[in-house]
């Protein structure tokens, strides 16, 4: 079975999955399991990538989300 060529992420991607990995570690912190937390991100991918670029940082979106 041949091997699929594995997708390269740019910088910016890889920089917003850094992000969104560190805003989990503050969820976690308030409370949340490491699932709880990482299916939330991933429910509100679109809003988390909004706050991702609008220069929040990952507490300060943590803080957004669970406000």
């Amino acid at each position: 079975m041949a091997k699929k060529p594995q997708e390269k992420l740019d910088e910016e991607t890889l920089a917003l999955l850094a992000w969104c990995a560190e805003v989990e570690t503050h969820l976690v912190a308030a409370g949340a399991t490491a699932a709880e937390a990482q299916e939330h991100i991933e429910e509100q991918a679109e809003w988390y990538t909004d706050q991702f670029f609008d220069g929040l940082t990952p507490e300060e979106a943590a803080k957004a989300a669970l406000a």
